[in-house]
């Protein structure tokens, strides 16, 4: 007794329902059909009341407790005895299980050819089919089975490159991010051409290329040209007016603007200045006042206070308004001693204190203004360096873009390319598996009306035929001569018309060739057909001669006439068990036409 073909593992019947209904090559019974989820069924159980369910459907149904079987609801057969579906309650049906199995499959994906059984389905094919759609993991693209490799390595958005430069990985939507980052990306000198120069390593060049051109020096006071590093030179001797122009307007720009950045702190220094000033100027009026008093005349200064203090103390009469007679001469040494009264000492020290209090505040002042004058200076040296900065920054940048679009414009040349190439690859592959073909066909073609057809495994050929998957077969074609008829044989291994099921049919096809124009028609050689016993000789032969009459053997003008032979050629009894026309499961088929008269 033949070994019975393994099942699937049980795993698959816990996780996966029925079998859609469209992979059925035959017409689809309701026995067949699973009560829960409608599809072919997959594990069958039977439970109580006679329903068949999907061993994963089944499980699900009772995994929340005794359910009532809605089939039973729906034929109006409900039972309380027998029509609650519960754990242990149904049994593996295995004799509907194979009667499943044996059906006849088709692959319900697009494009696939693949035929065979439920059960071969299900251990070969199902979720292995090349034409299957599954979504990609990453973009979640709809993809064939046999294309995700193609849409992983060319066409997913998602997928993860490493870079060619620095080798680091990133997602193929970042690759524009990625390349203007990049440490190692290739660059090239716009002064000196020099190519492929990592980013990193293309401000250092820049530096020091005397072919790259920079601004100028005095970019930062309006002077926008931009020269050779080995000319700057050259060009600051021949427009130092110019730079010198430019500088003037820009310090006294940089002036105004100081001016206006603290104009408040800059009006009081001036009025605390003015004040100063003034007050310096009364000071010296006053010490020059004292000065000139204390040089006048001794004796005015006494007789006038003489007048003074006699007028006012004496009384008023007559006399009063006599003038007085002279005073007498004095010698001039008394005269100053006793006329005059120097200024006190402590005045004058307080007037010098003063004085010297306010030219230290000036001084003071003065350093103050010095001071802000440093800062200014050094806040226009970090606005020149900031902004020399930022024209090399943005140099950089100009450059850098250029370089990005001289490399996308690449890149777009390049897939460009490759797309076309895999255009011409695919036609390519067309022909090729065109001329195999033809190579193939010319190989087994002979040219001289005879003719063997060599056919191998003809146990699962003759099951297909059985099954309906396969019940035909033709031959490499054949030709009477070079430039003679073309033929082939079909065979229907499980027969056909009244030889179907006990007899294995053989035909004779007249099919259109190059050369048809130069032949006699209709088809009138005698055939002979055989089928070869590999030991003893003994082989089956049948021979016919064509009927004028029949379309069979008129000048073709399809690709092929309707076959004519013999249905009942062989009995399919002499072919089951030891024989001598079966060796290593393969038969061998003569044809020979008789060429008399050609």
């Amino acid at each position: 007794m033949a070994a019975q073909e393994p099942s699937p593992p049980s795993s698959m019947e816990s996780n996966k329902p029925g079998f859609p209904k469209k992979i059925l090559g035959n017409k689809l019974e309701d026995k067949h059909l699973c009560n829960c989820c409608h599809n072919i069924l997959r594990r069958p159980f039977q439970a109580q009341c006679g329903h068949r369910f999907c061993s994963y459907c089944f499980n699900r149904a009772v995994s929340n407790g005794p359910q009532k079987c809605n089939a039973c609801i729906k034929e109006d057969i409900f039972e309380e005895s027998t029509s609650i579906l519960k754990q242990g309650c149904a049994f593996p049906d295995n004799a509907v299980r194979r009667e499943v199995e044996s059906l006849s499959a088709v692959c319900i994906n697009e494009s696939c050819t693949w035929k065979g059984t439920i059960k071969e389905y299900e251990l070969n094919h199902e979720g292995k089919c090349e034409f299957m759609i599954i979504p990609c993991p990453s973009c979640k693209e709809r993809i064939r089975f046999n294309e995700q490799e193609r849409h992983n390595e060319r066409e997913c958005p998602e997928r993860t490159l490493n870079c060619k430069y620095c080798k680091e990985p990133f997602h193929f939507k970042n690759i524009k991010a990625h390349d203007e980052i990049c440490p190692k990306y290739p660059m090239i000198c716009e002064g000196c051409a020099k190519k492929k120069i990592p980013r990193e390593k293309y401000v250092d060049h820049i530096k020091f290329c005397s072919k790259f051109r920079t601004p100028c020096r005095f970019h930062v006071v309006g002077c926008d040209m931009s020269v050779e590093k080995e000319k700057i030179h050259d060009h600051e001797r021949a427009f130092a007016y110019e730079h010198l122009n430019l500088l003037l307007h820009y310090i006294m720009g940089m002036k105004v603007s100081m001016e206006g950045l603290q104009p408040q702190g800059l009006e009081i220094a001036g009025h605390k200045l003015v004040e100063l000033q003034q007050s310096l100027r009364e000071l010296e009026a006053r010490v020059s006042l004292l000065s000139t008093t204390s040089s006048g005349p001794p004796v005015q200064g006494a007789a006038a206070s003489s007048s003074s203090s006699s007028s006012s103390s004496g009384p008023p009469g007559p006399a009063a308004s006599a003038p007085l007679p002279p005073p007498p001469t004095l010698p001039p040494t008394l005269s100053v001693s006793t006329s005059f009264t120097p200024l006190p000492s402590s005045v004058g020290a307080a007037l010098e204190l003063q004085l010297h209090s306010e030219k230290t505040k000036v001084v003071e002042l003065g350093r103050r203004c010095t001071e802000l004058e440093v800062k200014s200076g050094t806040f226009e040296n970090v606005v020149c360096v900031l902004n020399r900065e930022v024209e090399r920054f943005a140099t950089t940048m100009e450059a850098s873009t250029r370089q990005h679009k001289l490399d996308q414009d690449k890149i777009e040349a390049l897939s460009n390319k490759v797309r076309q190439l895999e255009r011409t690859v695919g036609l390519k592959d067309l022909t090729v598996a065109e001329m195999e073909g033809r190579l193939r066909e010319m190989s087994a073609t002979t040219f001289d009306g005879v003719f063997i057809w060599r056919i191998s495994d003809f146990a699962k050929k003759r099951q297909d035929a059985v099954a309906g998957r396969a019940p035909a077969m033709f031959s490499p074609a054949f030709y009477t001569s070079k430039y003679g008829y073309k033929m082939c044989l079909r065979i229907y291994l499980n027969g056909d018309g009244t030889g179907r099921g006990s007899h294995l049919s053989l035909f004779f096809v007249v099919m259109r060739g190059l050369s048809d124009a130069l032949l006699k028609w209709p088809f009138n050689q005698k055939v002979t057909l055989m089928l070869l016993d590999q030991s003893s000789r003994e082989h089956i032969i049948d021979a016919f001669r064509p009927d004028v009459t029949s379309s069979s053997f008129q000048r073709p003008v399809s690709e092929m006439n309707i076959a004519s032979g013999c249905p009942l050629f062989c009995p399919l009894s002499k072919l089951d068990g030891k024989n001598s026309y079966i060796r290593d499961d393969t038969i061998f088929i003569k044809a020979i036409v008789d060429l008399t008269g050609l």
